[in-house]
This record gives C-alpha cells, structure tokens and sequence, in this order.
C-alpha cells in the first residue's frame, strides 16, 4: 500500500491505496477537496496538483496529460493531472492541491463550500 498525504487541505487528510490507484481516486477516499470538472477523463486541468514527495511511485507523464497541463494556473516541474498520475510502487507520496483544483471542487459542491465559509466565520 502506498500513502497518499494531502498536505494543503484542512486536517492534512492521507488514505492508504493500492497500486493503480490515481491520485484524484485518492483524494476522494480521503475526502481532499480536488476538483475534476470532467470527470477524471483528462479533458481539463481542475485535477492539477503538485506533487511535494514520492513523484517517482507516480506513472510517467504522457504527452495527452502534458497537452492538458497547459492550459493549468502555475504549472511547475512537479505538476500532475490527478486523474492522469496513478501509483506505481509503495511509499509516501505528498501532494499540494493547486488553488484551481481546491476552487473548482468548492464550486461543484456548494453544500461543502457554505460549511467550509461558516466554520471560517466562528472562528
């Protein structure tokens, strides 16, 4: 098994996966807010995150990925389509969910983004 850390999303999240598993399947186990406006199909760049540690227990990035990718916000060389970068071997890999993922998640779960705004309120 290979853990999964979301080091950007509020309770630092991480959830053990299986090989094969992609980063945005975890991200949804561990209940990380990561967008993915298609879906997971690799038809936009609401997945991008960067991959903090652990990006070589990741599938290489393809060319259809890569293509993707630029259209993505702050692209950097650890940048990777969450839906695209799947686990190949076990360890740690850390993972900061890029500002257009987290935005785009919060827009497609409006319920989750009303808490989230109100528990920012009570503080």
């Amino acid at each position: 098994m290979t853990l999964v850390r979301f080091l950007n999303a509020a309770g630092r999240p991480e959830v053990d996966v299986p090989l094969g598993t992609s980063i945005l399947e975890a991200a949804q186990r561990a209940h990380a807010p990561e967008g993915s406006a298609c879906g997971g199909v690799c038809a936009c760049s609401t997945c991008h995150v960067y991959v903090r540690a652990g990006l070589g227990l990741l599938t290489e990035l393809e060319d259809d990925e890569n293509d993707i990718l630029d259209k993505a916000f702050g692209v950097e060389a650890t940048s990777r389509l969450g839906c695209q970068a799947r686990v190949t071997s076990d360890g740690l890999i850390e993972v900061e969910l890029s500002r257009e993922s987290v935005d785009t998640y919060y827009n497609e779960h409006p319920a989750e983004r009303r808490a989230l705004e109100a528990s920012r309120g009570a503080r």
